[in-house]
């Protein structure tokens, strides 16, 4: 099982990030707002971010015509952005389809939609092909299965 503690570095550029341009810009915008106002952040950090990161899809070891588009990809990390009035259990599993597809160990969803910036971590399990919450420390949190509503602040 991966050690997910080496990615909070990472997460934490990312989340504060996140904040400065919620901080910034408020809430209520579009989300395609939000994520280029993000990858600026980012880059004025030194982070590389790519945006609408394209993800094949595979079927028995078959790569498939069609793919899908994740909001943002950094290092090792999915990153889903909302811009909604509340995080719903749709979202999550569209990242955790993004996480699984290119089993990236790590998936942030951030909600810019509130007054509040929200956000949850995610990790990926290979041998389970799970998704499973992460606290803030990076700690699985086996209790928040994904089927579960989590509604975390950052």
């Amino acid at each position: 099982m991966r050690n997910f503690k080496e990615y909070q570095e990472v997460v934490y550029d990312i989340i504060g990030c996140a904040m400065e341009v919620h901080s910034t810009l408020k809430w209520g915008l579009l989300e395609s707002v939000y994520s280029e106002a993000l990858c600026l952040e980012l880059a004025e950090m030194g982070i590389e971010a790519e945006r609408e990161a394209q993800i094949p899809c595979f079927y028995k070891g078959h790569q498939l015509e069609k793919s899908y588009r994740a909001d943002m990809v950094v290092d090792d990390i999915v990153v889903e952005l909302k811009s909604e009035v509340e995080i719903v259990p749709a979202h999550r599993s569209q990242l955790f389809n993004y996480m699984r597809l290119t089993q990236k160990p790590v998936g942030l969803l951030i909600n810019f939609g509130k007054s509040g910036l929200q956000g949850e971590r995610y990790a990926y399990i290979a041998e389970t092909n799970e998704c499973v919450l992460l606290d803030k420390n990076m700690n699985l949190r086996r209790e928040a299965r994904m089927d579960l509503e989590i509604d975390e602040d950052l």
